[in-house]
Order: C-alpha cells, then structure tokens, then sequence
C-alpha cells in the first residue's frame, strides 16, 4: 500500500481514535490530528484528548499548538496540517488524519479557500453578536443562508459572523466559496466511522458524565486563569462554554452537564449530515468486532 494519507472522520464519540492509532501501526504511519479544539494546549478533558500514555507511541500531529487566548482558524490549520503531512510523505510514512471538524476536512483536503474579510462588515454582525446574543443572530443567518445555519452551532458566535459576513460580501450562501469534491489532496483515501443513533448517543451521554466525573470544571477553572474567556474560539467549546457558565454561576452543575450532552448531540447530527454529501468516502460501522480488518479492506478496494 502507498503511503497515501488516510482521513479517519465522523461524529463525536463514535470511535475514531482507536481506529486510527491502529491503522497507523499497521500502515507505518503519525497521526494528524483534524480536531479544531485539541489543537488547545490545557483542553484535554473536555476534548477527550488522547493522553501521550495512550498513543502506543506513534507521533501526534497539530495537537496542543495554540493557546486558549488565539483564536483557531481554518486557513492556519491547513498551512501547518499540510506542512505535516508533506514532511511525512516525503519520509515514506502514512499520514493518518482524524477528527471531525468538518470546514478544517473540507479545507484541507479540497483546498477550502474562504473570500477576503471586510473589517467594517465583520465588525457591524459583532455588535449584533454582542447585542442579541448567538442564537438570536444565527437565526438571522437561517433566513439568508438556511444551509449554513444547518452545519454551524447557534453558540458558534464566531462562525455564524463569518457566514454573514460571507454572504453580504459575495451576495452568495457562505458554502458557494466551497470547492467541488473531486479527487482530495494527496490522493487521501477518506473513511467515516459511524455508530447507530441509540448506540452513539448513549457514547456521547457517557462521554460527558465521564468528562464532568474526571475533572471539567477544574480543566476550565484553570484555563479561565489564563485567559480563555478571552479566546474568542476555545471559550466557545462544547463544554467548555458551559462549565464556564456553572463557573459564573449561570448554570448549576447538573444543568452543565445536560447542556453539554445536548449540544454534542446536535453537534453530531450535523456532522453525520455533512459527512453524507462526500460520494468518496467508504463507511465503516464503528460496532464491527473486525473493525480494523474492514478499514483495511476498504482502502484497498
């Protein structure tokens, strides 16, 4: 097999970093994490980060290089994702890209470029941002750009900026700036991992007692000391914007918890919404006791 990059994406919680840890082994390969939020140094817990004890050894890419106060954009992730994956290639190793943060798939692998920004625009839909809140202005986003309203979370205030700010600058929906799928970059063989609905929400509602059980609040409490309600990306975070509000006293415990799950879940059904629009993608049921073996087979097919 080349060492043609492999893409192991899909919803939240559905498994792909065991996948991926063992297809690297088997494939000679480094991880490339596509992950917006563990690119955070100290966002571990409510990322559901991969401890260094846990990677077998194999090197992690674009993990814990950005602090909490910088601001994750999909344009500097491309640059030095791809920096990454080039060196690795070169060295004769398989890049294995996980995650699933869908525009930083899109734009790594379709070369995703977005239309200049203009100060004055983007700063009106900030005050408005400001003014009326995130869910308030992401359904004004639904009027003028249903689609993007459908794959960018109502607490995403900076996404749902950049997409109004998109639209009255092209008079066009913020996905027309999106390339076509055609063949991704480097000839990445693109897999999507996914579980039946009852089954991953049941990972997902485990997955964030679990979070809040090993330490969440604490995780926030820290980083809030270096200023991550400043961070206009990683303050934002599933979990993270509500253990900050049970911080600032908006939210009981049991109250962040629920809010956190909820969002997740939602979070995934967009994801699962956009992962079905890529014909090249090859779907593995994350449930299959010979889940390696049929990843396998799937990228020689």
């Amino acid at each position: 097999m080349s060492a043609r990059p492999v893409a192991v994406v899909g919803p939240t919680a559905s498994g792909k970093s065991d996948l991926a840890l063992d297809l690297a082994e088997e494939l000679g390969g480094e991880i490339v994490n596509i992950d917006a939020m563990q690119q955070y140094r100290g966002m571990d817990i409510g990322t559901a980060k991969l401890p260094v004890a846990e990677r077998r050894g194999i090197a992690h890419h674009q993990l814990d290089v950005l602090d909490v106060t910088e601001t994750a954009t999909v344009a500097g992730y491309q640059t030095a994702a791809a920096a990454d994956i080039d060196r690795l290639l070169a060295a004769g190793k398989t890049p294995v890209i996980v995650g699933g943060s869908m525009m930083y798939i899109q734009g790594l692998l379709d070369g995703w470029q977005f239309p200049a920004t203009d100060p004055a625009v983007r700063a009106k839909y900030e005050t408005q941002l400001e003014e009326i809140g995130a869910h308030a202005l992401h359904q004004r986003l639904a009027v003028v750009d249903p689609v993007a309203a459908n794959t960018i979370l109502d607490t995403d205030g900076r996404r749902i900026v950049r997409a109004l700010e998109v639209v009255e600058l092209t008079g066009q929906p913020f996905a027309a700036s999106a390339p076509q799928i055609g063949e991704p970059r480097w000839g990445t063989r693109i897999l999507v991992l996914d579980r039946e609905t009852a089954a991953l929400d049941a990972r997902i509602d485990a997955r964030t007692t679990l979070m809040f059980g090993q330490g969440l609040v604490d995780e926030v409490a820290a980083l809030a000391d270096v200023g991550l309600r400043m961070g206009k990306t990683a303050s934002r975070a599933i979990g993270y914007a509500q253990a900050l509000a049970h911080l600032d006293g908006e939210y009981d415990l049991d109250t962040a918890r629920e809010l956190t799950f909820i969002g997740t879940r939602r979070y995934v059904r967009r994801q699962r919404s956009w992962f079905r629009r890529d014909h090249r993608a090859r779907w593995l049921d994350a449930g299959a006791p010979d889940l390696t073996a049929r990843a396998l087979d799937a990228l020689d097919s």
